[in-house]
């Protein structure tokens, strides 16, 4: 991981990818958890998931201990295929190793109705993530002017930019880029649910999609847009789809027909 976990600064998971792997394929309702490139699966898409739910419910003091301490639990946000919420269950790290810090070990993925939840969290079940504080910023609004600022977009992105676009001269390369960000412009006034809601940096965003390739019917990039006053947008950067599905996960299963894992 490119940061440094706070799951895994809370707990020790003693077999962390059997445990993702049983919540993914028999216990939380069917969703797909691998990018459609993968060879096999590792469910990087849950994993992520997991990582930033648990650094929202942190902050929003959602994570549920026992009195004595002895145990801990969050709502993992996921529900089972009859709609039971699924937690994450910890115990207190009995053997640490020396020089651990770590409180607590990882035991499974539960279900709400699990003994070992109701027994020790009836009166104390924590809730999930809250994301809609402000649910107008979830909707794209298109009475409102949106302002790209295309030479950050550029020079701050070129990397994530399709392989053919990488070596063009900066005239072609912003002439592909406006021109993008101005066919998603009249297509978004025309139907707002082609945004899609993502989290990022504590801050609810919204994802556009970009098509920079000639003749191809699927977006090459995902243009990020926020909301800077009550009549405008701006855009300053934009993801790989595999980035912006990650981030837009953690709010919801996306259901787009552009932005899939």
């Amino acid at each position: 991981m490119a940061y440094k976990s706070e799951l895994f600064s809370f707990a020790v998971y003693p077999s962390y990818n059997n445990a993702i792997k049983f919540l993914a394929e028999d216990l939380a309702s069917t969703e797909e958890w691998d990018y459609s490139d993968a060879h096999e699966k590792k469910y990087p898409i849950l994993k992520n998931y997991l990582e930033f739910t648990f650094r929202k419910l942190k902050q929003e003091n959602k994570v549920a201990f026992t009195s004595d301490n002895k145990f801990a639990c969050f709502n993992t946000g996921l529900v089972t295929d009859n709609l039971e919420d699924i937690y994450a269950f910890f115990e207190e790290y009995r053997n640490p190793r020396p020089g651990s810090t770590v409180p607590f070990c990882f035991k499974a993925f539960l279900k709400e109705s699990d003994n070992n939840i109701l027994r020790n969290f009836s009166g104390n079940i924590p809730d999930v993530a809250n994301f809609f504080e402000k649910p107008e910023l979830l909707i794209f609004n298109p009475k409102c002017r949106l302002i790209p600022d295309i030479d950050h977009i550029i020079q701050d992105n070129i990397g994530r930019f399709p392989t053919h676009l990488r070596g063009a001269d900066d005239g072609e390369l912003r002439r592909q880029l406006v021109g993008a960000i101005d066919e998603i412009k009249k297509k978004v006034r025309t139907n707002y649910k082609i945004a899609v809601p993502q989290y990022y940096d504590g801050k609810i965003q919204l994802l556009l999609p970009l098509c920079l390739t000639a003749g191809s019917p699927n977006p090459d990039l995902a243009l990020v847009v926020h909301k800077l006053n009550e009549d405008t947008y701006t855009a300053r950067t934009c993801l790989t789809l595999k980035m912006a599905y990650n981030n837009a996960r953690l709010i919801v299963k996306p259901q787009s027909n552009w932005l899939k894992p």
